[in-house]
């Protein structure tokens, strides 16, 4: 039955209307993979030779911070880790045992690049560790950490659902490094008692087996109580709330779509994760203007922190224009809609969350005046320039977005085009090309005037631009509806 399933998954993957696509993402994630894969096994090699040379004793002071990384495994699987997704409809005609179908389902997390890649730094830090004389006790606290590893991967399905859960842990990480930070609380000598104790002792590393144990079981219970058509097909009902937002009624067809919009924001699931995203952009610019990394401490990379501190929701959410829409695309496509008011409402929402985010992001003027005209002239291009590059790569991404979820709040498959990777190329190149081309040639203030410059003049021509990407969309219009329909 297994090898059955395995030939099903297989037909659907290279008879699916992207399979090109597919193939050549696959390829690519490949590469990414193997590049990870590479740095998990040379830290896992030399990080007990590093730790010694700094007179750490290299066991102890890895499990002094595996709280940290258990925790932040956790997080990223919630963001990134697809679900086990299986076709059940047709399986269910058939005499197939329940449970056969749960436990393949399941099975398939086993393989995630999200486990094997953790096992490209544990087996080579054990395999160090009993090089250096540390006893089969190694082996021991490897299976533990194997157990805890897919712990993760078990409580990830369990937590899928449940927002509050996975906000708990957040704001848990957030606590427990900020308090260590500030020598408030630290949790790692305690949490070092737990991971120690699973080389020190000969049963220590029986409490995360019986606890991954547990998971797969509640998993189990979970997946197979489900596993009928009503409960897939029956809808959650909740109290419903009216919004009527009539202070937007004064802006026409304009404030019907941005209507639509801020309810689709507030009420779904996968739009609400984007608005997080967004605010978590706000703080990425602290690694490039705290100058903590070296690499990034030169002109070009400042400007790129910028365009991304103040362009987080515009990238986020412009990239899936119209694709926020998909579930409703036809019946839209079907009404007396001008595209121009359609186009204009997303636009102006990306505008609109541009200069929050640069509001918000005033903090940074604790790193001096040009650190933050820098946030602010990558908000003014933003705003000229790349919310319309935006929306024209988001006509060429025909991806169906299940707005009942957060997971590939980043992207998906389909947004993966040549199209719309050449649409990407200037929204990073030209602002840091103008900024270092005016740093260098006059002073960083020029490189601050050539950036605004390019996108007050954006700003100007928005009409003739957006003549074009009305043009375009229409172009489009039959080849989102087709590939919206599309399931696999």
């Amino acid at each position: 039955m297994l090898k059955h399933f395995i030939r099903l998954e297989w037909k659907s993957f290279v008879r699916s209307a992207s399979f090109g696509t597919n193939l050549a993402l696959k390829i690519i994630m490949g590469l990414a993979a193997l590049y990870f894969i590479a740095c998990f096994a040379i830290l896992g090699t030399a990080v007990f030779f590093i730790l010694k040379d700094e007179g750490m004793e290299p066991l102890s002071t890895i499990n002094k911070f595996m709280i940290y990384y258990v925790l932040f495994d956790l997080i990223i699987r919630y963001f990134l880790q697809k679900m086990p997704v299986t076709n059940i409809k047709p399986l269910l005609l058939l005499p197939i045992n329940r449970s056969t179908i749960v436990h393949y389902s399941l099975g398939k997390t086993v393989i995630s690049f999200f486990n094997v890649l953790h096992a490209f730094f544990f087996v080579p830090f054990t395999i160090v560790l009993l090089y250096k004389g540390y006893g089969y006790q190694a082996l021991l606290w490897h299976i533990g950490m194997l157990a805890l590893i897919y712990t993760n991967n078990f409580l990830n399905v369990l937590i899928n659902s449940k927002n509050i859960v996975f906000y708990t842990v957040l704001g848990l990480l957030a606590a427990l490094a900020t308090s260590q930070y500030y020598d408030v609380f630290d949790i790692t000598p305690y949490s070092q008692l737990f991971f120690q104790n699973m080389y020190d002792t000969y049963y220590g590393f029986l409490a995360p087996v019986i606890l991954v144990s547990a998971t797969y079981y509640f998993s189990f219970n979970y997946f197979k109580n489900r596993l009928n058509l009503d409960d897939g097909l029956a809808k959650k009902s909740e109290v419903a709330k009216t919004e009527n937002f009539t202070w937007l009624d004064q802006f026409g067809t304009l404030g019907t779509f941005l209507k639509n919009d801020i309810r689709l924001l507030k009420r779904n699931k996968r739009s609400r994760t984007t608005l997080i995203m967004s605010f978590i952009f706000i703080f990425y610019g602290l690694l490039f203007f705290t100058q903590s990394i070296e690499a990034y401490d030169n002109p070009w990379m400042k400007v790129f922190a910028g365009i991304f501190v103040s362009g987080g929701f515009l990238f986020t959410f412009g990239q899936f224009v119209p694709s926020w829409d998909s579930a409703y695309y036809q019946l839209m496509m079907s009404q007396n809609i001008q595209y121009r008011e359609y186009i204009s409402s997303k636009w102006w929402l990306m505008v609109i969350g541009t200069v929050v985010s640069t509001l918000i992001a005033s903090f940074y003027l604790y790193f001096g005046l040009h650190t933050y005209l820098i946030i602010v002239v990558g908000a003014i291009f933003n705003i000229g320039v790349n919310s319309h590059l935006v929306m024209l790569g988001g006509a060429f991404v025909k991806t169906p977005i299940d707005l009942t979820t957060s997971k590939q709040a980043f992207g998906d498959k389909q947004a993966f085009n040549m199209k719309t990777m050449l649409i990407s190329l200037p929204k990073m190149v030209v602002p840091m090309g103008l900024y270092t081309l005016g740093y260098y040639l006059f002073s960083p203030n020029i490189g601050l005037v050539f950036v605004a410059v390019a996108g007050i003049l954006g700003f100007a021509f928005r009409n003739s631009v957006f003549d074009k990407i009305e043009k375009i969309y229409k172009t489009e219009k039959y080849a989102t509806i087709a590939a919206y329909k599309q399931k696999n």
